[in-house]
């Protein structure tokens, strides 16, 4: 009967199923921002006034004492009274009990007075520590919330706790209390980021930063909530409905947001300042630094933080040099500068029983540093490694065993690799005593960032990243120092040395090229792919075997292996297999051996193939290139570096939503419900009722010469299952902000979503693909459904909106089956010939004779040459451009008109991926559409080229 069995956990949210949480008790033992705030107060005084401290503690303990005497006096007495028999007063023993109680009790009542004055006197010298408390708790909460961003960000409150310790004693005295609290404030915080920067990747230490600065001056009240949300999220609700003043420069994106900022108190006036001399603001846009031109007006003397959110609005892709600069000029210089990798200080801050972990990322393998460290501390024989995955735990175990006792280092590769074995592992480390394990033992692991990783692992380890050089230059140069390339004899042993060496620089160029152009998303690659050193490898063996065996250069061989076999194995979609394989005809190619030091690889000439010579000319002529690379170096155009930054705001303030807002508080939770209910009423009013699908079927019944009429039933029905969805979300949501119904999950979800301006992912389930932000995909979807009442009500358009179409793949197929059914061709003998129109599509009143007309469509990575009807370049700073009105005209396939052509894919999202469907081709592919123009093809499949049928916002 006095069995209990207690269960703990380090998962943040555990989510356990029902059956389980109606048997068990939960506790939850999370820790508060008050509560942690209180101890890290009790840290610091009993470090600076260990005396305050000592005579605290000695307090509660007496306190405690005499308690528990008072209770047994109590327990006395009343034991006395109740064994008592006859008159108590005559009962002698009884009153000298209660006689001496009462002494007892006024006694430990005088002390308990005494120690209370003792007590407020402590209390009042700890008060002036206690912001010192608050601040330590605020940075805590901001290293807690990396875990939303990657599984490997853990970091536990011990360690932090030692490490405030090691800043308190290290950062300068002062007889001052506040100078000594802001010299305290100083070396912690910066002590704290360098210690986190080191475990995080790149691309989120700036993050990093610009969350401690946020979080630490929303606590001095210098940050609105409601502004920190805006600027996440560019706010929420429709703005009321004003023209674009600037429409030149000003997107309507931009124009929308400046709408809903002119809503927050500090910004009244904004719209109409705008509207009013819009002259005055384009300074803003055309800056090359917009966050350090001065705002014109009333808004002149707006802080640095309220500078962002303009930057948002008018320059999105200029955020993140925005943000630097904020982070610089709060926090200070130190902040954004590059944190260098030290293998010296991560042991020096290592034990035996606390394991060193390597976080990789594609393209980094730190076991060359760890090798050369080894041998810098004449470990190099004593280290032992071995490669997890299927049947090497035990091995792994074996070893480590076998380290603990004999010193050795022992490294773990590739845990990640081994999620079933990681419960084992975490067991092992949790068992390793300090006394039983040699102080040279040393546990080294690397891993990808990994859920199944053991949380108390990496709590309680010493993180490191290292992650590749980034940019063609620091590529290239990493690819002429490794095996086999590093080799001179390698270098030098070619049969046909010359064409050897200027066809490895090309397929260095490739593979560098191939690499850095991810960073540019979706125009750089539809998947992002892991190209790594082992695909260089087997190229640059089997280029050196290849020509070695034969006197010709084989170049469609090499080609092939290279392209479709080495580097294409891992590429499923076949864009982007087109894209690779034009990229590495560049490089191999007869031109790069037969031009003498004179073949571009570029458009400007910075890149081309320098002459023939020895390795090291190649690495000279490497370290002359610069250190970032232009867009022009991929074949893009100068407008990618915008796509880029704007990815990486996006990544940036995404990450931070993900963190629960990033900012602290945030905006009051009254006021968030106030928010959400206005765009909940808003949306419920706006919302059509469902289509009436037996009266659309009456009025267009389904006809064997009229695929349409099936199409335009078939596109109610589908809009009526997602209508149900938002509207019965809906409702539930408001009667659950009122109180009137229980939250769900699901609900919950739906209410974050909303109040961040996403698209809740219960709708998502039931939507057409879209990635626009909520208030922007309402306008849009309130469209679509006025475009097909507008059909049902008058006739089929002459013009389609094809963007309107919930699947457009059936209104495509709708209209070959027309044209096949009118001429009794089979449907599979029939395709698509493209004629461009005009960009407007008003001027077409009548359809055409066959086929379809249809508009809405954007084209990225180039312009429209609307007089010539072909594609040009892009304009400066313009992303995307309208495409022409198309005519879409069934021909038999032997039928369709030739001209110099780039088959162009259509994609329904910006993001251009999707899944891989049973056509053979992603769920987010539309087609291939024909667009003439005058220049190689090659051209624009290197530009990305494509089009939408929908933008992002």
């Amino acid at each position: 009967s006095d069995f209990r069995f207690y269960i703990t956990t380090k998962l943040r949210n555990p989510h356990y199923l029902p059956e389980v949480a109606v048997k068990v008790s939960l506790l939850n033992f999370m820790i508060t921002p008050a509560g942690l705030s209180d101890q890290m107060l009790g840290v610091v005084v009993a470090t600076e006034r260990p005396d305050l401290e000592e005579q605290k503690a000695t307090l509660v303990v007496q306190s405690a004492e005499n308690g528990r005497k008072l209770k047994e006096i109590e327990d006395k007495i009343l034991e006395v009274l109740s064994s008592s028999e006859g008159n108590i007063l005559e009962d002698e023993t009884a009153i000298s009990i209660i006689s001496e109680a009462k002494v007892l009790g006024n006694d430990i009542a005088e002390k308990q007075k005494v120690a209370e004055v003792t007590e407020k006197e402590i209390d009042d010298a700890r008060t002036g520590y206690a912001p010192c408390g608050d601040y330590t708790s605020i940075l805590f909460f901001c290293i807690s919330d990396l875990a939303s961003i990657d599984p490997m960000y853990q970091y536990s409150l011990p360690w932090f706790i030692n490490l405030f310790v090691a800043s308190v004693g290290a950062a300068d005295k002062s007889d001052d209390l506040p100078a000594r609290l802001a010299n305290i404030y100083d070396h912690f915080t910066y002590a704290l980021f360098c210690n986190v920067c080191r475990s995080l990747f790149e691309k989120d230490k700036l993050l990093f930063a610009f969350l401690l600065c946020a979080r630490i001056m929303e606590s001095r009240g210098e940050i609105d909530g409601d502004e920190w949300m805006f600027l996440l999220t560019g706010g929420i609700g429709a703005p009321s409905d004003v023209p674009n003043p600037a429409p030149d420069w000003l997107s309507e994106r931009g124009w929308r947001e400046l709408r809903r900022l002119d809503r927050l108190p500090a910004w009244e006036g904004l719209a109409s300042s705008i509207a009013v001399d819009p002259d005055a603001w384009r300074s803003l846009h055309a800056s090359a630094e917009p966050h350090a031109v001065a705002l014109p007006g009333q808004f002149r003397t707006l802080s640095t933080f309220r500078k962002l959110l303009v930057v948002r609005c008018v320059r999105p892709d200029k955020v993140v040099p925005a943000v630097q600069a904020f982070v610089e000029a709060n926090l200070g210089k130190k902040y954004v500068e590059p944190q260098p990798f030290n293998l010296h200080a991560c042991y020096a801050d290592s034990t035996p029983t606390t394991p060193l972990i390597f976080v990789l990322s594609p393209g980094s393998d730190p076991t060359a540093a760890l090798l050369q460290f080894a041998g810098e501390r004449d470990m190099a024989a004593r280290l032992q490694a071995v490669s997890l995955g299927q049947g090497q735990g035990p091995k792994a175990a074996a070893l480590i065993e076998e380290g603990a006792k004999s010193g050795l280092w022992v490294v773990l590769q590739n845990c990640h690799l081994a999620p079933s074995w990681m419960p084992s592992l975490d067991k092992i480390v949790e068992e390793l005593k300090p006394d039983e394990t040699s102080p040279d033992f040393r546990l080294w692991m690397t891993s990808y960032p990994s859920p199944k990783f053991p949380v108390n692992i990496l709590q309680g380890s010493v993180k490191m990243t290292n992650e590749p050089p980034k940019g063609i230059r620091a590529n290239m140069k990493r690819s002429y120092n490794l095996e086999p390339v590093s080799s001179d004899e390698f270098f030098e042993s070619c049969g046909q040395a010359a064409p050897f060496k200027k066809l490895l620089f090309g397929l260095m160029f490739f593979h560098a090229a191939i690499q850095e152009r991810r960073k540019f998303g979706a125009l750089g690659w539809n998947i992002p792919y892991g190209f790594d050193d082992g695909d260089q490898r087997i190229s640059v063996r089997q280029l050196h075997m290849f020509l070695n065996e034969d006197d010709k250069i084989p170049y469609s061989a090499l080609r092939y292996v290279t392209g479709e076999c080495n580097y294409g194995g891992r590429v499923t979609d076949d864009k982007d297999r087109r894209l690779l394989n034009t990229m590495l005809e560049k490089c191999y190619c007869p031109e790069i051996v037969n031009d003498a030091g004179s073949y571009k690889l570029s458009a400007s000439g910075l890149y081309y193939a320098p002459p023939d010579g020895d390795r090291s000319s190649y690495l000279q002529y490497i370290e002359g290139l610069p250190i970032t690379p232009m867009p022009e170096a991929f074949g893009l155009h100068e407008n990618a570096d915008i796509t880029k930054d704007q990815n990486d705001t996006a990544a940036m303030f995404a990450s931070l939503l993900q963190m629960g807002g990033g900012g602290g508080g945030g905006a009051a939770a009254g006021s968030t419900e106030e928010r959400v209910g206005a765009t909940v009423a808003e949306c419920l009013e706006r919302l059509p009722p469902p289509f009436d699908i037996e009266a659309v079927q009456r009025k267009y019944p389904v006809l064997y010469e009229e695929s349409m009429n099936t199409v335009l039933a078939q596109e109610m029905t589908r809009f009526n299952r997602l209508t149900a969805v938002i509207r019965d979300s809906l409702r539930s949501i408001s009667l659950a902000i009122q109180g009137l119904l229980v939250m769900s999950s699901d609900l919950e979800a739906a209410f974050r979503a909303i109040s961040v301006n996403s698209v809740p992912e219960m709708w998502k389930k039931a939507s057409y693909p879209s990635l626009k932000p909520l208030a922007s995909y309402l306008d849009d979807l309130y469209r679509r459904l006025a475009m097909l009442n507008t059909w049902y009500q008058t006739s089929a358009p002459p013009a389609f909106w094809l963007s309107g179409f919930f699947f457009v793949q059936s209104f495509l197929t709708a209209s070959l089956q027309n044209f096949a059914r009118r001429n009794k061709i089979p449907i599979d003998e029939v395709g698509y010939d493209f004629e461009m129109l005009g960009v407007g599509h008003e001027q077409y009143s009548t359809p055409p004779s066959e086929g379809v007309y249809v508009y809405g469509m954007f084209l990225e990575g180039c312009g429209w040459d609307a007089e010539r009807k072909q594609l040009c370049e892009s304009a400066p700073k313009v992303l995307f451009v309208s495409a022409p009105t198309m005519w879409l005209r069934p021909k038999r396939t032997d039928q369709m008109s030739e001209y110099n052509h780039y088959l162009c894919p259509m994609y329904r999202t910006a993001e251009r991926k999707g899944v891989l469907a049973t056509t053979g081709h992603s769920t987010n592919f539309v087609m291939n559409v024909k667009v003439p123009t005058d220049q190689d093809a090659s051209h624009w499949i290197l530009r990305g080229v494509c089009m939408l049928s929908q933008l992002s916002d």
